[in-house]
């Protein structure tokens, strides 16, 4: 009995997070999309940082659906190491972006959170990826990408790396989750 626990275990630590939802990601996407056309450029609005912050709020209840949904389909428990491996990569970041986002609000920079967005979320996927399956950590990187450019570029076009990272890049890695990882 020992020896099946040891290897039970053993195979668990050794395990990828596969429930991260690639129809998820494309319905977060499609938030954000619209989002984007509706709150348009980033000015120091709290209106525009409203708009944001609601379809933050529904991509969140999304991924919580569809990660439970994806998770109970493939029989994948959300108690087990990957998962918990996965969570304690994925929200320090996440929660630094929080924090990030208040003192910029406070600094009257609200019209470069874009930058600060897709880069901090880019690093929780990067680093939350590591445990999941590879298409997770690239679309990271991607995130992290818009996000240094979204910082060079003029912060009137946040709007444009909001829709290309959150919108776009959303849609397509969730297709090819979807397609690739079982939904």
């Amino acid at each position: 009995m020992d020896n099946i626990r040891f290897i039970r275990e053993t195979m668990e630590r050794a395990g990828a997070f596969t429930a991260v939802p690639g129809v998820g990601g494309m319905l977060m996407g499609a938030t954000a999309l619209a989002t984007a056309a509706i709150a348009g450029p980033p000015v120091e609005s709290t209106r525009w940082l409203a708009l944001w912050l609601a379809d933050a709020l529904l991509a969140a209840a999304i991924a919580v659906v569809t990660i439970v949904l994806k998770a109970r389909r493939s029989g994948s428990p959300l108690t087990g190491q990957p998962a918990r491996r996965f969570a304690l990569a994925f929200l320090p970041p996440f929660a630094a972006g929080g924090v990030l986002t208040a003192a910029f609000t406070a600094a009257g920079s609200i019209a470069r959170l874009p930058g600060c967005w897709l880069l901090m979320y880019g690093t929780a996927v990067t680093t939350g990826g590591a445990f999941s399956v590879r298409i997770v950590p690239v679309m990271g990187l991607g995130f992290m990408a818009l996000g240094v450019a979204a910082f060079a570029a003029p912060a009137v076009w946040g709007h444009y790396f909001m829709a290309a990272g959150f919108g776009v890049l959303h849609i397509a890695c969730g297709w090819l989750i979807a397609k690739d990882y079982g939904g």
